[in-house]
């Protein structure tokens, strides 16, 4: 079973490959533009941030960005998931090439996140990709997140973001607020990893989505095979950004609400992301609105 089967999006991505209309803020490391997989010419880079390529090939910084946007933005015959190729992808780079090799999960503080969220909102974001974790947390600085993301809620701007790769019960200074859609990795049965970290904000406003053993773009042009929570939130960012495209008159909260019913059991495991489901509630609300 490929990984997007696994969430039925294969339909939605025969329906439509996206449109530029829909802008989607990718918050990670640079992009090896020139990666002859992507789809660049719907990669546009943010003012003001030196630049989106990667300067390093090896850096964590670039493997990490260009594999993310691998997922999203592809081209339809590579081997990466290539999601949503003709959405707009907007790259704002918060990580730095200093380092080679896989290392963990990278990290950002509250203070460049924010900053970075603020960007992306003002550049015309429709849904943001955090496949990232906090460094250094602060009560100032949480408090400065904090503010952003309820203007992302004020903006409709949906903020998608990975759960954290500790395997822990809890939540973050992102993951706990009421409008982010926080994402858990599992397998291709669906079982949640055993790195993703669980809770009951997670389950109750989250998605878990593939995150093991996903190949996408790697940043010295070959394909590169990945895994973890940062890994599964460009499936529910890209669903995100395709039912947009389908539905480009929807709210963001109808999006959400379509993604995630309102009504759920207690637990601190979230339900698997069903992009076929959300396709036909937008449908149905969509048909409704036009009879009233």
């Amino acid at each position: 079973m490929l990984p997007t089967e696994l969430v039925k999006l294969p339909a939605l991505m025969e329906r439509t490959s996206g449109i530029p209309e829909v802008r989607i803020g990718l918050i990670d490391g640079p992009v090896a533009i020139q990666h002859p997989g992507l789809a660049a010419e719907h990669v546009r880079e943010i003012p003001g941030n030196n630049g989106t390529g990667c300067t390093q090939a090896n850096s964590t910084a670039c493997l990490h960005g260009t594999f993310i946007t691998g997922i999203l933005s592809a081209k339809r015959n590579s081997t990466a998931p290539a999601i949503c190729p003709n959405c707009t992808l907007l790259i704002r780079p918060i990580f730095t090439e200093t380092t080679s090799g896989r290392e963990h999960m990278p990290s950002a503080t509250p203070q460049e996140l924010a900053a970075a969220i603020l960007q992306c909102i003002n550049a015309g974001a429709r849904v943001i990709n955090l496949s990232l974790a906090l460094a250094q947390p602060s009560t100032r600085g949480e408090h400065v997140l904090e503010e952003v993301l309820t203007l992302a809620l004020k903006r409709g701007v949906l903020i998608v973001a990975a759960a954290g790769n500790q395997g822990t019960l809890g939540s973050s200074a992102i993951t706990r607020h009421s409008w982010v859609i926080p994402v858990v990795a599992c397998d291709l049965n669906g079982r949640p990893s055993n790195e993703s970290n669980l809770g009951s904000s997670i389950g109750m406003r989250g998605l878990s989505a593939p995150g093991d053993n996903i190949t996408s773009l790697g940043s010295e042009g070959k394909s590169l095979t990945l895994g973890g929570t940062s890994v599964a939130v460009p499936f529910v960012t890209g669903a995100i950004a395709l039912l947009w495209s389908e539905f480009p008159t929807a709210t963001a909260a109808q999006i959400k609400l379509a993604l995630i019913p309102g009504a759920r059991r207690a637990s601190v495991v979230p339900p698997l992301l069903d992009a076929s489901a959300a396709y036909q509630i937008l449908m149905i609300s969509n048909a409704k609105r036009r009879i009233a």
